[in-house]
């Protein structure tokens, strides 16, 4: 090609780009740059300055972008720049999430842009923040976690765009969140999530209401906006954190300054526990004292004396608890309740008035055990009593009742053999051998301060109580189940004997006792009266099977003693006339022929045994037992006549 064919074509092209420069110059639509390339073939110019000018155009459109890219990103990082800025200068948490959510809107060109954050308390999900919304549903949105887009972003950590929200179905629709989407028209929809660290705390939402495609640099700019709210709201929460440790450092201040006093007499107690620990003092010596420190009245309280669900918390907890207007303080050691100490109307105790409390009831579980110490001797002893009088080795009725006024132990006296049984399923033999050991510790305890024996036994513990005037047997066997399952925080079941006396005389009384008792538990367990207590006249009839002694006339003076003496006392018939009445069927009208009398005879004389035997004697169980007595009396007498 020639020189001058070269400088013309370079003229050509030159000439060809001027056009398109000045569309560049005055920053002119992309459709504009098509109007030089028309007017060309409509000319009819030559092919060669059309493609010059197609080569023009495609080089003006390539810089276009470059500059539209140019300006979308200053303004971008203006835009992130402005937003660091609030966020160095954060006042208002509130204030800069809307600057975000603006800014976002602004330079992706959404129709709506909006933010939601995680509620942990409520486990759902909120909107926080909206910009360009126009429905009030949508607004007021609360969602379940892990439903809708939001609940995709948060659950991958990673940002999901829609390019037709009710036609994707990568995510969980819900009818609640859809309402929302379609009152507010939305079509096109990108989220990104708000992380702290690796939890995602929220999500960070773009939005059209027509079809659109979010490109890879948008989805960048809006996780840069997201990256700075998430840090807007951890600045906010290191705050909000400073200022309430400020407070809390503040309020202690105060507290320090205030309770000097409470600080002395704190050290006066501890002064005093110390002193009475040293000289060998009492539980009650520490209730005293912690009463004179506390301005109260502290009293020490047996495990079933004391508030139980208030006694379990502190327990559990080894802290003093509020129960009313009174302190429970758990007196324990290892795995044992010994009891509690209660401080009585002091409802607005001092949190180291609390601690006093609750270090007297660490020196009182010290002296227990101590004490505990020193009585395991007279315990061993106890049992090996108490084993004697079981096996009947000792025979001689002087030693036993020398051995038994050494351990404040009347064997004259009328007691009651129990044997108490736990019901656990251990889950290795070491752990039912510590429960067996608190057993036999508690009821240890509880002999002593009953002036009573106890020991291990057949994998139980048996024990012999004295029976205080008013009292049976079987309420001894259900305070005894009562007292010792809330000692070891087991269910333990206790069967009773009938009362026995004269044990020195009569040791071997004791051993056949103790298989009644023996036979009593057995009953209890296969009735499923675990953890309860009973005795065997409990059972009624059943009861003469039970006992060893097989007490039939106890048996029928319980049943029909009252009508045996009234018809002794007054000459009646009252028995004979039982007897007619249950043969006949326990119909008056046969009765009174049976009987040669008249129905109203028959009926006073029921109405008579009535009130004697109480309003329940014709229940199917009561006529049972009353039959059975009525027969027994009656052979029982047959037998005392022919004998005379």
């Amino acid at each position: 090609m020639s020189r001058d064919h070269l400088q013309s074509a370079g003229r050509s092209e030159a000439s060809a780009e001027a056009p398109f420069l000045e569309l560049l110059a005055r920053g002119a639509s992309a459709d504009a740059y098509e109007q030089p390339v028309l007017l060309a073939r409509a000319d009819g110019l030559a092919p060669g300055r059309i493609a010059a000018l197609e080569h023009a155009k495609l080089l003006a459109l390539r810089v276009r972008s470059e500059m539209e890219g140019r300006r979308r990103r200053e303004a971008e990082l203006s835009a992130l720049f402005e937003t660091a800025h609030d966020l160095a200068g954060l006042r208002d948490l509130d204030a800069v999430l809307r600057a975000i959510v603006q800014r976002a809107r602004s330079l992706l060109s959404t129709d709506i842009a909006y933010l939601s954050l995680n509620d942990p308390a409520k486990g759902d999900t909120y909107m926080r923040v909206t910009e360009g919304s126009v429905a009030a549903r949508f607004q007021q949105l609360r969602l379940g976690m892990g439903e809708g887009l939001g609940g995709l972003v948060a659950q991958t950590a990673r940002p999901y765009v829609t390019d037709d929200y009710f036609r994707d179905d990568r995510f969980q629709h819900t009818l609640t969140i859809d309402a929302g989407v379609r009152d507010e028209g939305l079509v096109a929809i990108l989220g990104v999530p708000l992380t702290l660290g690796p939890q995602v705390i929220g999500v960070l939402f773009a939005a059209d209401r027509r079809a659109r495609v979010f490109e890879r640099e948008e989805i960048a700019l809006l996780g840069s906006f997201a990256a700075l709210a998430a840090a807007a709201i951890d600045a906010a929460n290191l705050l909000t954190e400073t200022r309430e440790a400020l407070a809390d450092l503040e309020r202690a201040n105060e507290i320090i300054r205030d309770r000097s006093g409470v600080i002395e007499r704190a050290s006066d107690v501890h002064d005093r526990l110390a002193e009475l620990v040293l000289r060998g003092g009492g539980v009650h010596d520490v209730s005293a004292a912690v009463s004179q420190v506390l301005d109260g009245t502290v009293r020490f309280a047996d495990a079933g004396a004391a508030p139980g669900d208030a006694l379990e918390v502190s327990r559990a907890e080894g802290h003093a608890v509020r129960h009313g207007d009174d302190w429970v303080a758990a007196v324990a050691a290892g795995g044992e309740l010994l009891g509690a100490l209660v401080l009585r109307g002091h409802p607005g105790l001092d949190p180291v008035d609390q601690r006093t409390l609750e270090r007297a009831a660490m020196v009182t579980s010290l002296l227990l055990l101590a004490r505990r110490s020193a009585a395991e001797a007279e315990q061993r002893v106890r049992g090996e009593l108490l084993d004697d009088l079981l096996d009947a080795r000792d025979r001689d009725p002087r030693l036993l009742r020398e051995r038994a006024a050494r351990l404040d132990a009347d064997l004259d006296a009328l007691h009651v053999v129990l044997a108490a049984r736990l019901d656990i399923v251990a889950a290795d033999a070491d752990q039912e051998a510590a429960a067996r050991r608190r057993l036999w510790s508690a009821a240890s305890h509880l002999a002593a301060t009953r002036h009573g024996l106890a020991a291990a036994r057949d994998g139980g513990t048996v024990l012999l109580l004295p029976l205080g005037p008013g009292d049976t047997a079987t309420d001894l066997a259900r305070r005894a189940a009562r007292d010792l399952g809330t000692a070891v925080h087991e269910a333990v079941t206790v069967g009773a004997s009938a009362p026995v006396r004269d044990l020195a005389v009569h040791p071997e009384r004791a051993a056949e006792a103790y298989a009644e008792v023996q036979r009593c538990l057995d009953a209890l367990r296969l009735l499923g009266r675990t953890g309860d207590g009973a005795a065997a006249e409990d059972f009624g009839f059943l009861g003469l099977l039970l006992a060893g002694s097989r007490d039939i006339s106890g048996f029928v003076e319980r049943t029909i003693g009252q009508v045996v003496a009234y018809d002794a006392k007054r000459g009646t018939d009252l028995l004979h006339t039982l007897e007619a009445y249950f043969a006949c069927g326990s119909s008056p009208a046969r009765t009174k022929d049976e009987l040669h009398v008249h129905v109203n005879t028959v009926a006073q004389r029921l109405e008579r045994v009535g009130r004697l035997l109480g309003p329940e004697w014709q229940s199917p169980a009561r006529v049972l037992e009353i039959q059975l007595a009525l027969r027994l009396h009656r052979l029982s007498s047959t037998a005392s006549s022919g004998r005379h």
